[in-house]
């Protein structure tokens, strides 16, 4: 397949490395970043749990360099492969989320059976399986454009899909990905052109689903009263939100020094992890809390730039793809920021680029590599639906006069 690929105009082959510095400068920043951090966070647990402080960082180096690898073989492939499909694509999303609800197959952690194990590796399906929602969601959106914007059938179709997967994801439990997965989704559809009266609807019965998860389910009607006030029971159900509001109390301006945090040594837990943004604040303070911030908007902000110069292109899959993948990026980030300064109730979801765990790191690289094929294809007039485009597009000039001779 690599063989196959490497024929074919890339991004990495042809004219050179021809890629969005911008963003990709922004992301690989933030990769450096969270891998600064995760030695950083981790260094304590790692010691008392394997001997090796360094074990947490070398094995989320071990994920940098896969999903960086992952990412090279993603750019290479068209974005028409996606396209053609999406619709494999998403049966496999399926698979997999009914592969890890068995037991024997599935991994229960801390009550939650959300991973599948490849010996000393996990994988965690719904990370996958939001990409590929994104990338199926893309493909109808293009096909039934017209029935998406002008009729209700065409608004209701998608649903026959997503709330499956939904369900599924409840039944591990994941409410987070559930929300993010399906608040990407209502953006999709937003963006396709549904009307605000379809839309409007849509918004209402997301809260009110959202809501009745909320108290049909104990645990997580007692977070969303802790959240309230976490401080009425601090050693109890408010202790890990307290602890990280210590840790951002503790950073002031400029920090503690990198590598100085009080709070990672098994005062808060998951601080590699979920809270590895509580951490960072504490040990760069107020300051290196906003640049994070700042670099973490650039890299969404021209994710959702790259979408509108592929619509412009009339590229309307890779479009809609890139804004997908975008509003993923901006879900998790604002759900996992929120959660560690305490603006909303305490849930499991990872950081994008900056924290442990390496299916959320490759995935991340995967969908970076999508967006810059996108990128690269939109300027280079690929996949226009009004220009054909020939491999010959692509022979460097030496070559030209080689066979013009």
């Amino acid at each position: 397949m690599l063989a196959f690929l490497r024929v074919r105009p890339s991004p990495l082959f042809g004219r050179g490395l021809d890629l969005d510095f911008p963003m990709l400068a922004g992301c690989l920043g933030l990769l450096g970043l969270g891998l600064v951090m995760i030695t950083s966070a981790s260094s304590e647990v790692a010691a008392a749990l394997s001997g090796n402080p360094l074990y947490h960082m070398i094995r989320h180096l071990i994920y940098l360099v896969i999903g960086l690898g992952a990412a090279g073989v993603v750019l290479m492939i068209p974005m028409s492969f996606w396209q053609r499909y999406g619709w494999i694509l998403l049966l496999a999303a399926i698979g997999l989320l009914v592969l890890v609800l068995i037991p024997g197959i599935g991994r229960e952690v801390n009550g939650a059976r959300r991973w599948i194990g490849f010996g000393a590796f996990n994988v965690q399906p719904s990370e996958i399986a939001k990409v590929f929602v994104v990338v199926y969601l893309a493909g109808y959106l293009v096909r039934r454009q017209e029935e998406v914007r002008e009729s209700w059938m065409g608004f209701f179709k998608p649903f026959v899909v997503l709330l499956p997967m939904a369900g599924l994801l409840l039944l591990e439990p994941d409410f987070g990905a559930t929300v993010v997965m399906m608040g990407s989704a209502m953006a999709m559809l937003f963006l396709g052109g549904v009307g605000m009266l379809r839309f409007g609807l849509m918004v209402a019965l997301a809260v009110g689903a959202v809501f009745v998860l909320v108290q049909t389910q104990e645990y997580r009607l007692q977070r969303l009263i802790t959240f309230t006030d976490p401080w009425a029971d601090q050693y109890g159900s408010g202790y890990q939100l307290t602890q990280a509001l210590i840790a951002f109390g503790r950073g002031e301006w400029f920090g503690v020094g990198l590598g100085n945090s009080i709070q990672k040594q098994f005062y808060l837990p998951e601080a590699h992890t979920d809270f590895v943004f509580s951490v960072l604040a504490e040990e760069l303070g107020l300051v290196g809390s906003l640049a994070t911030l700042a670099l973490f908007v650039f890299v969404c902000v021209r994710g959702l730039y790259i979408g509108l110069w592929a619509e412009k292109a009339k590229q309307y899959f890779s479009a809609y793809v890139a804004y997908g993948l975008s509003f993923l990026w901006i879900g998790q980030f604002l759900i996992n920021i929120g959660v560690n300064t305490g603006l909303l109730p305490t849930k499991g979801l990872t950081l994008p680029f900056l924290s442990y765990g390496g299916s959320s790191l490759v995935i991340c690289c995967v969908s970076l590599a999508v967006l810059l094929r996108i990128e690269w294809e939109q300027r280079n007039v690929l996949g226009n639906e009004d220009i054909e485009f020939s491999e010959d597009d692509f022979v460097e000039p030496s070559q030209e006069v080689a066979h013009a001779r």
